[in-house]
């Protein structure tokens, strides 16, 4: 039997994807989750304590692995040469200038992250290997599996087999747009029958994500945290200032109908003018106005990309991906801004998704007539992680008299009341997501009808920035009440307008542009968040409740029952719900 293991190596966010010998995506999930180390960067995508288990679970003895990861074979050989001449020796990289470059970001900066990147693809498998040589060692035993053999595919075409493949269509033009890849920052896919294509690869070093990235920086976030989403929250406050829009527009022009990047000098000098304008007062609190024109730039720019995709392959189905793809306020819009009349984000289109693409190209290598999964089984559902054990919860109720054991339908009933009764409850049921959005199977959860729900949560748990919104998990079947020009929204990847005739009754999840980033939940997707949701509403009669990861800033989403019960014990919480165990203060 052989299996494929797609790892992700970029230099930030790494992952893992497994796929069986049929096709079949048996698990996938960020080692963010199991370090808990926010983005994981530069560390392996495989790590040996995950994989053991992962093994024992999925892969019978006897068969074989084949390790796939993500950035093409030439490149890879370019990085390795570049290596052995000592270009990313310590020294080498330290005589690069610390000044912005074309890309956007500075040329010292991005020498590491290259220099980084290349020592993630030479470790690619280094911790299946150890976890299967460690098993072996202590079972005295033939190794479960053999490694046969490693390939290497191009990213952008890694993100396309994910999102095209994933997504429920048949056919659909796929826009990749990111930061880096071999040749460019964007490429146009297109899938007919399940087979996928090259239409477009842009060139050169200029860069749309990277162009976002220093817009974070510049309003006083950081890049290199992923402190994108952070201009996305803070834009609806800020104002339109003309002067600032005519600065980023040196950044990038548009000429004929294409993308055209400033040159270093003219980044360099922008980028000065518009810190000279900057409040005093940003590195606190952000810059409102430059994430207002920022975002506003960012999808003016967007729309150029998603029109030349039209143009190349035209249809009537997008297929969102790459970094960019995680910008949920443009990805609302883009309907009503193009020629497309259907949206498929999938629930990673960052580069931890990028593992399962890597899995299935090396599937479909060997299996030529495979054309991506079954009906059935698209669009890929997101619930593809680790469980939780209830072992933890066990425990705690041998000290803990307050932790019970109910059952989930009587679970369900009593974390409704909290909630309905103005109670903050984490809530961990089945898979975890894969993505870096909670979806009701790690999440935190609140009553959204009071006006102080965000703030309090804030106070209590989060402890962050009080401009970012909380997201509502609807039931889907309640959209079009509550939502102009309903779509569904599975995955979190998209804000909608609220209508105005409800936008008081749920104050706590209406952005301050009257919109809000939704989930769509189905019985069929979640069965126990859905379950939830229908009881909150048979007691408020709302079909919403806030949601939002189930971590602190500056963590990642959980990944064991330990790490619930240490937040609900250091944090605001009023209940805890592991599968059918309840804990309340």
């Amino acid at each position: 039997m052989r299996f494929y293991l797609g790892l992700a190596t970029t230099f930030h966010d790494p992952a893992l994807a497994l796929v069986g010998p049929d096709g079949t995506l048996l698990f996938a999930e960020a080692a963010e989750r199991i370090l808990q180390y926010k983005r994981a960067p530069n560390c392996e995508p495989d790590p040996p304590v995950r994989m053991a288990s992962l093994l024992r679970e999925y892969v019978p003895h006897g068969s074989e692995i084949v390790v796939a990861s993500t950035w093409g074979p030439q490149f890879s050989d370019f990085l390795r040469g570049q290596a052995g001449a000592g270009a990313f020796d310590l020294a080498a990289l330290g005589r690069h200038s610390t000044a912005l470059n074309a890309s956007f970001v500075p040329e010292q900066a991005e020498r590491v992250f290259i220099a980084d990147l290349h020592l993630a693809q030479e470790r690619a498998g280094h911790g299946t290997l150890l976890a299967l040589n460690q098993e072996a060692r202590l079972t005295g035993a033939a190794p479960r599996a053999t490694v046969a053999g490693q390939r290497r595919y191009p990213h952008h075409l890694c993100h396309a087999a994910y999102g095209l493949w994933g997504s429920p269509f048949d056919a659909a033009t796929a826009l990749v747009v990111d930061g880096m890849g071999e040749t460019g920052a964007a490429a146009v896919y297109r899938m007919r029958a399940g087979r996928i294509a090259e239409v477009r690869r842009h060139r050169g070093r200029g860069s749309l994500g990277f162009l976002y990235g220093l817009i974070t920086d510049l309003a006083g976030f950081d890049q290199v945290k992923g402190e994108e989403w952070k201009i996305m929250g803070l834009a609806p406050y800020g104002r339109r200032d003309p002067e600032l829009s005519a600065l980023l527009g040196r950044l990038c022009t548009v000429e004929r109908g294409r993308l055209r990047f400033a040159d270093a000098a003219t980044v360099r000098s922008t980028a000065a003018a518009i810190l000279a304008r900057r409040p005093s007062d940003a590195l606190d609190t952000g810059w409102p106005d430059l994430a207002r024109c920022g975002q506003d730039f960012f999808c003016e720019l967007m729309d150029v990309l998603v029109a030349e995709a039209y143009a190349l392959a035209p249809g009537e189905n997008l297929v969102l991906c790459g970094g960019c793809g995680l910008n949920s306020s443009y990805n609302g819009r883009v309907l009503g801004r193009s020629g497309f009349a259907r949206l498929h984000v999938p629930s990673a289109p960052a580069d931890d998704g990028n593992a399962v693409g890597a899995a299935w190209l090396a599937f479909a290598e060997d299996n030529p007539d495979w054309a991506g999964p079954p009906p059935a089984a698209r669009p890929l559902t997101p619930y593809l992680g680790s469980r939780v054990s209830t072992a933890p919860m066990e425990r705690l109720a041998e000290q803990e008299p307050r932790a019970k054991k109910l059952g989930h339908d009587a679970v369900t009933r009593e974390a409704a009341r909290i909630l309905a009764a103005g109670g903050l409850v984490g809530w961990v049921q089945g898979r975890a997501e894969f993505g870096p959005r909670a979806l009701g199977a790690r999440s935190i959860l609140a009553d959204p009808r009071p006006a102080g729900a965000k703030d309090a949560l804030n106070a209590k748990v989060k402890y962050r920035e009080g401009f970012r919104p909380f997201a509502p998990s609807i039931l889907a079947e309640a959209g079009p009440d509550w939502f102009e020009d309903y779509a569904d929204s599975p995955y979190m990847e998209r804000t909608l307008v609220w209508r105005e005739a409800v936008r008081d009754r749920v104050p706590a999840v209406v952005h301050a542009d009257g919109t809000g980033r939704l989930q769509s939940v189905t019985a069929a997707r979640n069965p126990a968040y859905a379950a939830l949701i229908a009881a909150f509403r048979d007691l408020t009669g709302v079909p919403i409740l806030l949601n939002t990861s189930f971590n602190v800033m500056g963590k990642p989403i959980l990944h064991g029952a330990e790490d619930a019960i240490l937040m609900f014990y250091t944090t605001g919480l009023d209940a805890l719900v592991v599968e059918d165990w309840i804990v309340v203060k």
